[in-house]
Order: structure tokens, then C-alpha cells, then sequence
């Protein structure tokens, strides 16, 4: 099943994609009452594989009519994060083989950890404002995992099994500010930094992670292609790794890290950074297409 947020008028409603469209649920709930049905993405993932059941069933009995008004053509909506809400937002760097040989770096012998906020989420078509203290904006594709139920010490061979799902992520990086320190916390949490969506993908659905295909295109000019086949540390590994020392709780994502085409990765006589008006594009197989337009900040 494919999620969504639909933003309406600064209220962020649950929605599922369909053939035909997207099914608003606060809207179909008001034909279709069931107070067992979410309209909260944060309150459907602590739910579970039940709470997906719930929402499976009562899509498939709503009536039938020709053009009932909780479709909701893609079009036509505003866009939130696939995840409004998370406890914790952790990226792993440099887990890529490709990135890291294009950046002359060494493979972390671990998962190099870092971290963005809540300020950085934002959906699908969604303006992103380029900070005034960044000259070098740089784009980032990333398969996003977005825990399903609490995991403290898990083992790497159970790992998957509190995943709730994944979604594309982009993990924009002002690489000046990035490299400022050897923190790179500054360059990775301005507002907007991390757009996630359109669709979270439950994991039955996505099938094999560590098998993805991901692109990312800059104003129509393909930038990255790779697949996720080329982690240094998978999912598995990841999920495992960042519970042997924190707990992840119901709706933290972790972005797994960045393939090579990076505009950092380039010679630096060939490294055009992004700017305002530029639109940036990226997806992940399975998972859907994530495009963002950058726009002077103000």
C-alpha cells in the first residue's frame, strides 16, 4: 500500500494512492464512518501491520460511485512529508562504494551517523528556499526507512521486521557549511533539507531493499543512477546498528546514504551548485518520483 499526506490548509490528512487517484480518508470517512480508521499517518505506522489491514478493508468496501469527491487527482493536492512527525531523523553517510571512491574517501569500517530535524521535512513539489549563508547546494538521493515499532538490540537477521516501510528522500547538503567543521551538522538541518514522499511504501510492497534502483535529475539532466546494491552497510545492517545504541521508536526514518553523481563528486572546475530556480528530481524504484523546485530565500 502507498500513503500519503495531504496538506490541507495547514492539517496533514492521510491518504492512499489508488488506480484512479488518491483517496482523501477524512473525506471518504464522512460518507463511510468507521472510528476505527486513521487519518493520521503517524497513528497508522505505530499501528502497524493492523492498522494497514484496517485502512486495506475499508478502502476495498467503500461504495461505488463514478466520481466520488474523496478521490483526489495528484494534481490537485498540496503535498506534506510521507511522515509528518518522526522521533528521530538519522542519516548514514558515505555508504555508498561509488560516492566514497568519487569524494577520496576511505570505507567506514561502521556506519558514520549524523542527524537532521523536523525543520527539514517537506513533500513532494513542495518550494524549497536555498539558505543566503550557502553557495555550494548540493542534492542527495537516499532510500528512506521508516520504523514500524520500537527496536532496542536487534539482530541483524530480524532487522527488517520492524521496518514499517520506505520512501525516496533527497538529503539536500549546503557542502560549505557541511565542511565549515568536522560536524556536519550545519550543512544538512536548514529548512526544507529533507523532502520525503510522495508515497511511503509499506514494506511488503517494496519488497527487497537492498535492490533499488535510484536517480536523481537536475532540470531534466540525469546526475545519479545507481542501485542500492551498492551499500557499504544494508539495511539490515543499518536497522541493527542504530538499535545497539538507541532505541528507535514508530515513525524515525533513516536515510541510508547517497550513490555516486554527486555535484561534490565532480572535478571542482565542473562543479556547478544548485541555485534558485533549479528543479531537482529524484526516485527510488518502487517508491516514486520526488521533485522539488529551489527558490530564492527572502
Amino acid at each position: 500500500m502507498k500513503l500519503v499526506t495531504i496538506n490541507k490548509e495547514g492539517k496533514n490528512v492521510l491518504g492512499v494512492k489508488v488506480e484512479n487517484g488518491l483517496i482523501d480518508l477524512e473525506e471518504a470517512l464522512k460518507v463511510s464512518p468507521n472510528n476505527q480508521i486513521h487519518t493520521n499517518i503517524m497513528d497508522v505506522i505505530a499501528g502497524g501491520q493492523e492498522a494497514i489491514s484496517l485502512v486495506e478493508d475499508y478502502i476495498a468496501n467503500l461504495p461505488v460511485e463514478d466520481q466520488p469527491n474523496y478521490i483526489k487527482s495528484e494534481e490537485d493536492i498540496e503535498w506534506g512529508p510521507c511522515v509528518t512527525q518522526p522521533n528521530k531523523i538519522i542519516c548514514i553517510g558515505l555508504n555508498y562504494r561509488k560516492h566514497a571512491d568519487e569524494t577520496k574517501a576511505p570505507y567506514p569500517e561502521v556506519p558514520i551517523l549524523f542527524s537532521k530535524f523536523n525543520n527539514t521535512l517537506t513533500g513532494h513539489k513542495c518550494e524549497i528556499a536555498v539558505p543566503k549563508v550557502t553557495e555550494r547546494l548540493d542534492y542527495e538521493v537516499e532510500l528512506g526507512v521508516v520504523i514500524g515499532k520500537e527496536a532496542k538490540y536487534v539482530n541483524k537477521e530480524n532487522a527488517l521486521e520492524y521496518v514499517f516501510g520506505y520512501c525516496t528522500a533527497n538529503d539536500f547538503s549546503a557542502r560549505d557549511l557541511q565542511k565549515r567543521t568536522h560536524q556536519w551538522l550545519l550543512g544538512k538541518t536548514s529548512d526544507g533539507f529533507c523532502p520525503i514522499g510522495p508515497y511511503l511504501v509499506t514494506a511488503n510492497e517494496a519488497g527487497d531493499p537492498n535492490k533499488l534502483q535510484l536517480k536523481t535529475y537536475v532540470n531534466g539532466e540525469k546526475r545519479q543512477d545507481s542501485n542500492t546494491s551498492d551499500m557499504i552497510f544494508n539495511v539490515e545492517e543499518i536497522v541493527s546498528y542504530v538499535s545497539q545504541h538507541m532505541t528507535l521508536t514508530p515513525g524515525d526514518v533513516i536515510l541510508t546514504g547517497t550513490p555516486e553523481g554527486v555535484i561534490i563528486g565532480y572535478p571542482r572546475e565542473k562543479r556547478v551548485y544548485l541555485k534558485p530556480g533549479d528543479v531537482v528530481t529524484v526516485e527510488v524504484e518502487k517508491l516514486g518520483t520526488l521533485t522539488n523546485t529551489l527558490v530564492e530565500d527572502i
